[in-house]
């Protein structure tokens, strides 16, 4: 045996020892460029999505297609668990990016409804109509959102890490999610919305007005209000965790469901 035959025979014994899914994984690079493309930061702190400019590029809407196509076909229930979680949700998140795509322009993702003549939560948004299968099974939105991440990670982080594309929503990244950085990202985003006025708002000295988020899923975040507090202590800057040491009460709660396509600046809402 010659000098390329014996390492073409290390190279075949090291691709077998290498997992199917490992070899299968897809490479996050076309997803981070068009994120980086389309994604893009404003002065009042909310990321906003060029829409507009995205679906004029036909060769950019296939490519989130042929990214949402790729990951179906990975096997997430092999992954470790940092891998798992970072896959949910840039899956998820791609997915939202494709049903706004397909029907821009509208106002908010709300105005997108679901399949289900007879289902009543159909009427409120796109996330009932099961939209991708992987591993046999089919998933909608909701049941990524709430079957997969919420139920089996059990992270409240996850509310920042998902994006509904609505204003009053965590920002959408403009990269993908990772295992590598995972937690710090998460704790970064965590930090970035609390400290946002769409997270939390002082306001008549002692009042709170928060996200809607810390309502919808109140569980995750500790239940009550005083754990609901003691979640946004954990990740508030200077200014905001020198209010919360007052112990204020949450007196309301609010959400934007206007587009995340800047359409609307700060100013009118």
């Amino acid at each position: 045996m010659d000098r390329r035959q014996v390492i073409g025979a290390v190279f075949l014994l090291v691709c077998a020892s290498i997992p199917v899914s490992a070899l299968a994984e897809p490479s996050d690079a076309t997803y981070d460029a068009l994120l980086g493309k389309y994604v893009l930061a404003s002065p009042d702190g909310v990321n906003r999505v060029d829409y507009k400019r995205w679906k004029a590029v036909s060769s950019d809407v296939a490519n989130l297609d042929a990214y949402i196509r790729e990951l179906s076909a990975r096997t997430p229930l092999k992954m470790p668990r940092d891998e798992a979680f970072a896959f949910w949700c840039n899956l998820y998140n791609a997915i939202t990016l494709k049903v706004v795509l397909d029907r821009y322009p509208v106002g908010s993702i709300q105005d997108i409804k679901s399949d289900g003549l007879f289902d009543p939560k159909a009427y409120f948004g796109p996330w009932r109509t099961k939209r991708i299968t992987v591993e046999s099974r089919s998933y909608s939105l909701d049941d990524i959102e709430n079957n997969v991440l919420r139920r089996v990670f059990k992270d409240p982080r996850v509310h920042y890490a998902i994006n509904c594309a609505s204003y009053s929503c965590p920002n959408l990244r403009n990269r993908a999610w990772t295992a590598a950085t995972l937690s710090a990202d998460l704790d970064q985003a965590a930090r970035d919305y609390v400290n946002h006025p769409r997270g939390v708002t002082i306001f008549a000295g002692n009042k709170l007005r928060v996200s809607s988020i810390y309502k919808w899923f109140a569980e995750d975040f500790g239940g009550t209000d005083a754990r609901k507090i003691a979640h946004l202590r954990k990740y508030a800057g200077p200014k905001l965790a020198a209010a919360l040491a007052s112990n204020p009460r949450i007196s309301e709660d609010g959400y934007d469901w206007s587009l995340n396509d800047g359409k609307r600046d700060a100013s009118s809402r």
